[in-house]
């Protein structure tokens, strides 16, 4: 690691002179169309974001998708006729993966983030995820899996004809139709991968991403896979062996010049954030101390900066706030520390390291609302804050926060209401924008906030829920009365429309590239404790009730 800090400034990359791969998605269209993909990945997401495993973590969501965006961005037409919005998310899973859901949701496994050494390593999963996407892999195995069917009737048809003669020639058709379908549908998996492959060497090469991450990284994942695929024939394998995806890359960088890039600091940075939330219990916590003091003995300034912000986060989760905040000036110091003099070195590239930086400091203070000076001082960090990085949604609702602990509900409104004419489609806003209603004592509109967060988190029936609350508040006005009768056909309708869609999807499967298989989720997600429908989510009953928050959601 000391070497990469040790370079010049890096120069903007060219693109890569890979290949340009046809799309082949086009023929999935009959079974399966890109809006009912799309569709498909949000009934995922609304039960991913409920489970506990799911990391909604601000910074660690807004690098993931920061470096994924600039990933499709690389490819013109990833995101398809249909124009999928990309979303990427982290789940706690010491497995090294990662996988793709229909409609551009595209999720890694924590252990998976912790293992990559570089940057590049981390591009080369991510653009091998937007190739299967972007391939439409997904509704393209449902139409093989059509014509698959098609195979064990012909062969019924042929073993009947042959009972006459030989009852068991006739068993011996049927199984090998059965198996037949049974290796199609292999072979299409292993194809799929290989093309994956293709499409992500071709998306992080045109990035600007060093292409041999790619190698590097499978070897590592060879080395972790290694007992589980001695044990299963290559035959039977879904994804094609490690050592012949190494070889085909390999002969592909043969013909690319060479390049090297400069992780940023960010990269390292949400690592070690990641490490100490991956694993929350003391023991998990006393384990990520040790690995961290011995980072910190570490030359380079990207893992000891990374160290001492890993340090920060837990100090933080064991509420030594003193400690946490002495950690975070450490490491802001670190990365401002010239070179030793004499050592060729150039600044630390950073990405979005300082709004990292930032956000962690608002959530320490804000923390901290039984001190009226430390939420007053986070006020004036986060507007400082905000004016800086405007783009960073962690940030925002940490400054949010602030301002109703530091009981200014009347201009946290205003600020929410300005945010949500630009993010409609943010719970989280409508949640802060509950708790300044009720600091203010308005009802009514407390209860629609809450319903409009339900109803975009997918629980249209505890969102209805909240409109009878709100109908019946002593303060509803006119205006408000009216809102909640618009609200309430539109859901209304949406949860028939729904329902219906679900009776006729109700026995239809599907499946996602990686190790992750589901069913679409329930259409209605009812809160942990359906008493806590009509109360804030910060009440201390309520408190540990499921709200988690997708991150990221694009402007509308």
């Amino acid at each position: 690691m000391a070497a990469p800090a040790a370079m010049t400034a890096p120069q903007p990359l060219a693109p890569a002179n890979v290949p340009n791969l046809p799309s082949l998605g086009d023929t999935s269209r009959e079974a399966l169309s890109p809006v009912t993909e799309r569709k498909l990945g949000e009934e995922i997401m609304r039960d991913i974001r409920f489970d506990r495993d799911y990391l909604d973590d601000p910074p660690i969501l807004e690098y993931l998708n920061t470096l994924g965006n600039n990933l499709v961005a690389a490819r013109p037409g990833a995101r398809g006729e249909a124009n999928y919005d990309y979303f990427f998310f982290c789940v706690r899973d010491p497995m090294l993966n990662a996988f793709a859901l229909p409609g551009g949701f595209i999720g890694v496994h924590s252990g998976l983030l912790l293992a990559a050494q570089t940057e590049s390593e981390l591009a080369s999963v991510l653009s091998h995820e937007i190739g299967h996407v972007a391939q439409r892999h997904i509704a393209r195995q449902l139409g093989e899996q059509k014509t698959d069917a098609l195979i064990p009737l012909a062969a019924m048809v042929l073993a009947a004809l042959a009972a006459k003669s030989n009852p068991d020639a006739a068993m011996g058709v049927m199984m090998g139709g059965q198996g037949l379908a049974i290796q199609r549908q292999l072979n299409f998996g292993r194809d799929a991968e290989r093309e994956a492959d293709r499409i992500g060497f071709q998306i992080m090469g045109a990035a600007g991403y060093e292409t041999n991450g790619m190698v590097a990284f499978f070897q590592r994942l060879q080395v972790a896979t290694r007992n589980y695929s001695d044990l299963v024939p290559a035959y039977l394998q879904s994804h094609p062996l490690t050592t012949e995806r190494i070889a085909d890359i390999q002969a592909r960088i043969r013909e690319q010049p060479y390049r090297q890039r400069v992780d940023a600091l960010d990269f390292f940075l949400v690592r070690a954030r990641a490490r100490v939330l991956q694993d929350l219990s003391s023991k998990g916590l006393a384990e990520t101390e040790e690995f961290l003091r011995n980072q910190l003995q570490q030359p380079s300034r990207h893992q000891i900066a990374s160290a001492q912000y890993g340090m920060a986060i837990l100090a933080l989760k064991r509420r030594d706030y003193a400690g946490a905040q002495s950690w975070l000036d450490k490491t802001a110091a670190t990365m401002e520390r010239p070179p030793a003099p004499g050592a060729f070195s150039s600044p630390l590239p950073k990405g979005i390291a300082d709004s990292v930086l930032a956000y962690t400091s608002l959530e320490i203070k804000v923390d901290q609302e039984d001190k009226p000076a430390v939420i007053a001082q986070a006020i004036r960090e986060g507007e400082a804050a905000h004016a800086k990085f405007p783009l960073s949604r962690g940030i925002v609702w940490q400054y949010a926060d602030a301002l109703i602990k530091g009981g200014k509900p009347e201009q946290a409104e205003r600020f929410l209401r300005d945010q949500l004419q630009m993010y409609r489609s943010e719970p989280e806003l409508q949640d802060l924008l509950a708790q300044a209603y009720s600091k203010m004592g308005k009802i009514a509109l407390q209860h629609i906030a809450l319903a409009e967060s339900y109803a975009l988190l997918g629980g249209t029936q505890a969102a209805l829920d909240q409109l009878v609350l709100a109908r019946k508040a002593p303060d509803a006005s006119f205006y408000e009365q009216a809102v909640i009768d618009a609200r309430e056909r539109e859901w209304q309708a949406k949860r028939r429309e729904a329902l219906g869609d679900k009776g006729k999807d109700k026995d239809k499967g599907f499946a996602v590239s990686g190790s992750v298989k589901a069913g679409a989720a329930s259409e209605v997600q009812e809160p942990a404790d359906p008493s806590c429908r009509g109360m804030l989510a910060d009440s201390p009953r309520c408190a540990a009730a499921p709200r988690q928050t997708p991150w990221g959601q694009q402007r509308r």
